[in-house]
């Protein structure tokens, strides 16, 4: 029997061992201040992130990981940065959106109590991502002043040692998308409505060297009263003057362009391809082109004539196939931009002075109780729990953040330093 002592032995030693680390963790969430104890840093190796090894990280991961930490600990914002601001100046109540690069939550200022929608992003992940230039692109997109009545406003933005805070306005109406499943489509005037707001706004941004790219129902939010707010610069490209082209392909199947398809070289003319697009599947209920196969989808986009459905009025249709043009340099926008989509006969009703300064009332009021109501927003967001490492001070996590926030369950792993060391 003498020989299985020392497997009892390891067992043993590996079940004290846990039970230590494990009273080692709760005494950190319970007293976060040990955590400047000069000991505790160093068997947590805070200050050496070098020794975070990730082996599914290649070897460009690890140089950015590298960059990351030796240039870009702290981003430029810009001056929508604010120095003074931290996560814990909010309560943090709802996530009410998803990205690629992180969340968008439902948070309440604790000075004013004002409602904010805050967009956290991993600096991480968008540098594993190698998709750097689409997160610099929002922000600088965001620095760049953009204020315009449908566009969403960016109150200010900090950062911790791992992540982006943006504050953006809180936008209750619902998305486009959200109301249009519930309806399956609109009347034309309404539809009309939201299309000339969508319009006014791409149109600024065209005046401002500023190509949307990425319009799709789900980032046309409706504020509490019912106009229109464009959100996710994400995708946006900025500094494309009209004769500029740029040649990324991104976006969503749906509403992709024949030359995004393509991957040629595109301008302001995509974005009025997208509210074609918009347009089609707000009267129809359908995207032009829709098919669940996507390579069919892309072939159809591609040389599939676009098909007139009964139900619409002329001028609809006549401007549905002039946006929807294969050939951007014949589609409607490609000589004038906006001034000519302003003039086409199916915004004839519509006088574009009161428009932009919102004195044409909603066709449709999203009746929202107040400015927390979130009851225009997908329940699979807003029953999820907010991950407690968006609402620390400063992000020291023992375990990798993504891994923290995918399982909720690591909770006790994550805790805040201190603003000021106890110890002294």
């Amino acid at each position: 029997m003498l020989h299985h002592h020392p497997y009892h032995f390891f067992l043993d030693f590996i079940k004290q061992r846990r039970a230590g680390l494990n009273e080692f963790i709760q005494n950190l969430v319970r007293h976060p201040e040990l955590c400047n104890h000069p000991d505790v840093r160093s068997f947590l190796q805070m200050d050496n992130p070098k020794h975070q090894y990730d082996p599914s990280e290649d070897e460009d991961e690890r140089n950015s990981q590298k960059q990351l930490i030796s240039t870009s600990q702290n981003i430029n914002l810009g001056p929508s940065a604010n120095p003074h601001a931290k996560p814990t100046d909010f309560d943090f109540l709802k996530v009410i959106g998803k990205g690629s690069f992180g969340k968008v939550l439902l948070a309440k200022r604790k000075l004013d109590g004002k409602f904010y929608a805050v967009k956290v992003l991993q600096k991480k992940i968008v540098l594993n991502r190698k998709e750097q230039k689409h997160i610099m692109a929002e922000r600088n997109v965001l620095l760049k002043n953009v204020k315009h009545p449908f566009l969403v406003g960016l109150h200010y933005s900090f950062q911790t040692t791992e992540k982006l805070y943006f504050v953006l306005d809180f936008v209750n109406g619902g998305e486009l998308f959200f109301h249009l499943q519930k309806e399956r489509s609109f009347p034309e005037h309404r539809a009309r409505f939201y299309a000339a707001e969508i319009a006014s706004a791409l149109g600024y941004l065209h005046s401002i060297k500023i190509v949307y790219r990425d319009l799709k129902p789900e980032n046309i939010l409706l504020d509490s009263v019912g106009h229109v707010v464009l959100t996710d610069f994400g995708l946006c490209k900025e500094g494309i003057a009209i004769s500029d082209t740029t040649a990324t392909f991104c976006g969503t199947p749906e509403y992709l362009a024949p030359e995004v398809i393509r991957k040629q070289p595109y301008d302001n003319t995509v974005d009025w391809w997208c509210l074609g697009a918009v347009l089609y599947e707000m009267l129809y209920g359908l995207p032009p082109f829709y098919c669940r196969d996507v390579a069919e989808m892309y072939e159809n986009i591609l040389h599939k004539p676009l098909h007139l459905r009964p139900g619409i009025s002329l001028t609809a249709w006549s401007i549905l196939e002039e946006l929807l043009e294969k050939n951007r340099q014949n589609r409607l926008g490609a000589k004038e931009d906006f001034l000519e989509i302003q003039r086409h006969p199916f915004f004839e009703s519509v006088n574009w002075t009161d428009l932009v300064q919102k004195k044409i009332p909603p066709p449709f009021n999203p009746n929202v109780s107040g400015p927390d109501d979130i009851s225009n927003f997908d329940a699979a967001f807003t029953e999820e729990n907010v991950p407690y490492s968006v609402c620390i001070s400063s992000d020291y996590n023992i375990v990798n953040a993504s891994v923290l926030e995918a399982d909720d369950a690591f909770i006790g792993f994550s805790y805040a330093p201190p603003s000021e060391d106890l110890f002294h």
